[in-house]
């Protein structure tokens, strides 16, 4: 179904709490996949040393029902593709016009050109405890992050 015009808030959960919501622009969802875009929605510039998130960015997200990631293509105000920043998550879930995934703390970041795969928060999943607490997820997470990475290396959708 194309929703063009819709409005939704993502809400991103960690750990049993709303780490951050934010309104998006419906662009589609096919019962499987769901896309989003919005602008930046942190206080400020982030600077992560390999990418800054600054006002004025624009998010283009992909979130699944069936995967246990999502992929937020970042674009500069200016249209200029920064990469890619990938979260693992559990497979996303929408209803009543919010769009819910919980952070599962693995990320990858990809650059613009690819040339830069980063693997992030390994430390951050460990600590969590979820291994112990919850290994299914732990698991789904590990191998998550582990197919993001082998995509993002084969230059595969989203990462072309």
């Amino acid at each position: 179904m194309s929703a063009s015009s819709a409005e939704v808030t993502v809400v991103l959960r960690k750990a049993g709490r709303t780490k951050i919501s934010y309104p998006a622009t419906l662009l589609s969802d096919d019962g499987t996949g769901v896309s989003v875009r919005a602008g930046w929605a942190g206080a400020g510039t982030r600077d992560f040393g390999f990418v800054r998130f600054e006002p004025g960015d624009v998010f283009t997200e992909h979130y699944w029902r069936n995967r246990w990631y999502a992929v937020k293509e970042v674009r500069a105000g200016d249209g200029e593709l920064k990469g890619w920043y990938c979260d693992v998550t559990r497979p996303a879930e929408m209803g009543g016009g919010e769009l819910v995934v919980e952070d599962l703390d693995l990320d990858l970041w990809v650059s613009a050109d690819g040339s830069t795969i980063l693997r992030l928060d390994e430390d951050e999943f460990a600590a969590s405890g979820i291994a112990d607490r919850d290994p299914e997820a732990a698991r789904h997470a590990v191998q998550a992050l582990d197919e993001l990475e082998l995509l993002a290396a084969r230059g595969q959708l989203p990462f072309a």
